[in-house]
């Protein structure tokens, strides 16, 4: 691992000479390219340079320990190495965690999508929740929420919203929301009061740059409507809205926000390039994995991932066996103990090869 370790503070060393360098300060592209990459590096050579001093302090405490014979300075030498050797293990777990390779859509915006699934008008109902749910959370966190489509059933239902969710680290949070819910509770119109169950679907999609998916234009069939909404001043009279296909897999992007037809027509190709990302990562998820399927699930759309039962008012996510009863709170946005629990099985399951990852950089010295 220290090999490894002293790898990375080398590459961030040269990082810091490149981008002083003379001859690369005209290029702002590369220099923004560079810093990011030095800003990747950072938190870990600090951590590293920590470490490796405390291991100096620690090796120089034990020659006290060996050479003195004075009680006083052996007893203080003793102190230090106790307290040094709980810091350097708390360090080098630290440091094991940060070479854990990263999601590198961690700290990209989000476009999340909810669909209205069985069940009919109380499946729409239910994804005017689950939107509530995700805004509530999003506004807690000081991130800012813009619906692009929708199409509602008029009593607060949606048979879809979708909407984008901009923040520091929002995927990093929201993508472990992907999936079937399911709802378990007596609708309003039920006269008898049976419990009935309706389920929604919810996407959650890394905002991708233009660059990073090459859209051909012989593979897009644009058609325009008129935008619909609750009305008002600001609704948009002429053809607008913009449905967008993808003729080679068929997906379908609808974007009204109520704004130009040329906001409308890039938000739609941004919406179709994340979809399209997401297919790709899923294609190479599933060969990577093949039959294996970690605790967790791996996020499939077609797993349903929670249940909201109201009669016991208990939410459960059934991937991590984990439930919460206090399904109003819940409702009103209280999600993070589901995601820290994903969250943090995720992280223990990549920490079980981190060994073999220093150990790897070890044997390539």
């Amino acid at each position: 691992m220290l090999d490894k370790l002293t790898g990375i503070e080398d590459r961030y060393l040269e990082l810091e000479r490149l981008m002083s360098d003379p001859a690369n300060m005209t290029d702002y592209s590369k220099i923004a390219e560079m810093s990011k990459e030095r800003s990747s590096l950072e938190e870990i050579v600090e951590v590293f340079r920590e470490y490796r001093k405390q291991l100096q302090h620690l090796d120089e405490a034990k020659k006290v320990l060996y050479d003195e014979s004075d009680p006083d300075l052996l007893a203080m030498a003793k102190e230090e190495m106790d307290t040094l050797s709980v810091s350097t293990t708390e360090l080098e777990a630290k440091l094991t965690q940060l070479l854990v390779p990263k999601d590198p859509r961690d700290e990209k915006n989000v476009i999340m999508e909810i669909r209205a699934g069985a069940g009919g008008d109380e499946a729409a109902l239910f994804a005017g929740d689950l939107y509530r749910m995700y805004y509530r959370y999003a506004l807690a966190r000081n991130w800012k929420v813009d619906v692009t489509g929708q199409s509602e059933i008029g009593v607060g239902g949606y048979k879809y919203i979708t909407f984008d969710v901009k923040g520091k680290g929002a995927f990093s949070r929201l993508k472990w929301e992907s999936g079937v819910h399911r709802v378990q509770r007596v609708p309003a119109t039920e006269a008898q009061g049976r419990i009935h169950t309706s389920t929604a679907t919810v996407a959650v999609l890394p905002e991708m740059d233009a660059i990073e998916i090459n859209l051909r234009e012989d593979d897009l069939q644009e058609e325009f409507t008129l935008s619909s909404g609750a009305g008002g001043q600001n609704v948009q009279k002429n053809s607008s809205a913009v449905r967008l296909v993808h003729k080679p897999t068929g997906l379908v992007v609808e974007v009204q926000d109520q704004r130009s037809q040329l906001q409308n027509r890039q938000r739609a190709r941004q919406i179709l390039a994340a979809r399209l990302y997401d297919l790709e990562m899923e294609k190479q998820r599933t060969e990577l994995e093949g039959e294996r399927r970690s605790q967790i699930g791996s996020g499939d759309r077609s797993e349903k991932i929670r249940t909201y039962n109201y009669p016991q008012s208990r939410v459960t996510d059934h991937r991590i066996n984990f439930s919460s009863y206090n399904l109003p709170a819940v409702m009103d946005g209280d999600i993070d103990s589901f995601i820290d629990e994903m969250a943090t099985r995720d992280q223990a399951e990549r920490l079980s090869g981190a060994g073999d990852l220093a150990g790897d950089a070890g044997d390539d010295d």
